[in-house]
């Protein structure tokens, strides 16, 4: 069992205070993605809206949650010693589970996968993004 990612906020407070100091990354990394396509300041003006900036400082959130990684067996035995109420995402049968369970919250989630671990992190931190922070954030 292990764990990814370098942020696991402990209180609401902490998760509000994260996300809020990403907005200035996230615009700068819009606007050089922006550069990067080529987009005239006509272009950049018209399509790059709050909307998009907000949906990169989302990524970013996301991205940086810690989760932890382990076998089923090692999700089975962490989830009867928490209090949290886990929703699972994938199939039951399978050997590996990631999850995110924030110190503040009563929820966690976990997605279940066999071999693809990127892909399975990348979906579980959307998952908890979307499950977990964005009401709070």
């Amino acid at each position: 069992m292990d764990t990814e990612g370098q942020f696991s906020p402990t209180t609401v407070a902490a998760a509000r205070d994260r996300y809020d100091a990403l907005g200035s990354t996230a615009q700068v990394v819009v606007k050089e993605v922006a550069k990067a396509m080529g987009l005239s300041a006509e272009e950049y003006r018209e399509r790059v809206t709050g909307e998009v900036v907000e949906t990169a400082r989302d990524a970013l959130f996301a991205e940086s949650l810690s989760v932890t990684v382990g076998s089923h067996e090692e999700f089975e035995t962490w989830r009867e010693d928490t209090d949290h109420a886990v929703e699972v995402i994938g199939s039951e049968h399978v050997d590996n589970v990631v999850w995110h369970a924030p110190e503040f919250a009563d929820d966690a989630v976990a997605a279940t996968f066999q071999s693809e671990r990127d892909a399975a992190v990348g979906t579980l931190r959307r998952q908890a993004f979307g499950r977990l922070y964005s009401e709070v954030v």
